[in-house]
């Protein structure tokens, strides 16, 4: 259970009551405006989260400069793609599900308006015509004393009501329906980033698909002309017909692999058009010569990182609301005070409808509380209680989720930039390996079947390498979302 924080106590005001009618209800009016600077129910304090002092596998990373850090809402341009950028400039405008959620915090916005709205009066306007009949008392009486007893009544009546806030009801949930008002923001936000990390990591995919594309593109004409050498020396007599059969299944093996790479593309794209709010078969993505280089992540301390995650922040406004929440239910337990006048005319003709004498008023204070409800407002208050509780226990476990998240990621690029080194180590000797082997071949030396054993050995070490610069980049883009994006973290749009 999460320890309660003290209540703010109700102010306690002596109020001085006038002999005079006209005095008392102004003596009312007076002391429901001084009480409505108190407020039941605790005040907001941010719950504790234990924050390290720095993340684990931060060794080798800078950190961030407020200054020259991520572009503010733009941290796609990391990437220095003028495509990507287009692309995810379009998905802000375009995608479905960011208008949803748009339009959820547009809803939670007007529920701030209308709570705002309650700490004015109420102004109604009646305007009202009636027929009626009343009996004349006599069962004797003619048809003309019979009508006499049906009577038109025009009436205009303008009332003003306005409920004191006394024990703070209606700032308390003000304050509540802001903070979901502010959740729902922060909701937005989170959903635009998840969003946009989904589009970048499809583009950067893509463009790693391209890159194979062409690899095994070169390496199909390498094949093919390994295929024709290897016909002309069967032809001459100087190789069997194993080699020619050993090549053509290497060249139609690699073909298979271009054919499928094509499928593999096609994926990535239409998962673009339709974050992009397109469909598909209008939407392509025209194939580029290079892939988007690794960018160099700024990484600030765990406060800061902590104020930019939208979901963090959504997580604590959740806690904020539920708090009061708390003071909403407690004000159950205070008598409600109304301030209402009314006035008008009501006439039986129309004629001299509006005229003094026909002038009606009423004025005068309201005090209502509950007496006894079967235990019904400390349930509610229980109920309350535990649901602050909870949204403290989620606001603990989205930081910890979130710390996890950036240390694990971390620690992925970190064993990625070693693992590169390696495996362009690997690739280089790969390639000299093939230079050599195939040299060897055309002089003789060796047979076919060492050359695809080599040839093979290269593309595995290429394709290795292009899937090594993907998982880097598709990890650096998570890195970024799991520290917040470019995402400004400003909630105050309420």
């Amino acid at each position: 259970m999460t320890a309660r924080l003290p209540d703010s106590q109700p102010c306690a005001l002596t109020v001085r009551l006038f002999a005079a009618r006209g005095s008392r209800v102004a003596g009312l009016a007076l002391c429901g405006l001084m009480l409505s600077a108190c407020a039941v129910g605790p005040d907001y304090h941010r719950p504790a989260v234990a924050a390290p002092a720095q993340f684990k596998e931060a060794a080798g990373w800078r950190q961030a400069q407020p200054s020259d850090a991520l572009a503010r809402g733009a941290w796609w341009e990391l990437y220095g793609d003028a495509q990507l950028d287009g692309l995810v400039e379009q998905l802000n405008r375009s995608n479905q599900t960011v208008a949803q959620y748009e339009a959820q915090y547009r809803q939670a916005a007007a529920l701030v308006r209308s709570a705002r709205g309650a700490f004015f009066p109420s102004v109604t306007l009646d305007v009202s015509k009636s027929r009626a009949s009343q009996g004349t008392g006599s069962s004797g009486s003619s048809l003309s004393s019979s009508s006499s007893g049906i009577r038109d009544t025009h009436n205009v009546q303008l009332g003003v009501s306005w409920e004191a806030d006394v024990w703070g009801r209606l700032r308390r949930g003000l304050e509540a329906d802001t903070a979901s008002a502010q959740a729902s923001y922060a909701d937005l936000a989170a959903m635009r980033l998840s969003l946009q990390s989904q589009l970048v990591q499809a583009y950067l995919q893509l463009r790693v698909l391209d890159e194979q594309k062409r690899l095994l593109e070169s390496t199909l004409e390498t094949y093919q002309r390994s295929l024709t050498l290897t016909q002309n020396q069967y032809k001459a007599g100087i190789s069997g017909q194993d080699a020619v059969a050993q090549a053509q299944t290497q060249l139609k093996s690699t073909q298979a692999d271009l054919i499928d790479l094509i499928w593999q593309r096609a994926q990535q794209e239409n998962a673009i058009a339709v974050l992009t709010g397109q469909a598909p078969a209008n939407f392509s993505v025209a194939p580029v010569q290079s892939v988007p280089q690794l960018p160099q992540i700024p990484l600030g301390v765990p406060s800061q990182w902590l104020e930019r995650r939208p979901d963090i922040a959504s997580a604590e406004r959740a806690v904020i609301a539920a708090n009061a929440n708390i003071g909403v239910a407690k004000t159950a337990y205070y008598p409600d005070l109304t301030l209402s006048m009314a006035g008008g005319y009501s006439s039986s003709t129309f004629a001299n409808w509006i005229s003094l004498p026909n002038r009606f008023w009423s004025v005068g204070p309201q005090l209502a509380m509950t007496l006894f409800d079967g235990g019904q407002r400390a349930a509610e208050v229980e109920r309350t209680e535990a649901v602050y509780d909870q949204t403290v226990a989620q606001y603990r476990q989205t930081v910890l989720n979130g710390f996890q998240e950036v240390e694990n990621y971390l620690s992925q690029l970190k064993v990625y930039e070693d693992e590169a080194g390696v495996r362009q180590q690997a690739l280089d000797a790969a390639r000299q390996s093939l230079r050599l082997t195939t040299n060897q071949y055309r002089a003789g030396v060796i047979g076919y079947l060492d050359v695809v054993t080599v040839q093979a050995t290269a593309l595995n070490n290429e394709r290795t390498v292009l899937a090594l610069q993907q998982s880097r980049l598709i990890a650096s883009v998570q890195l970024i979302a799991a520290l917040g994006g470019g995402w400004d973290g400003e909630l105050n749009r309420p």
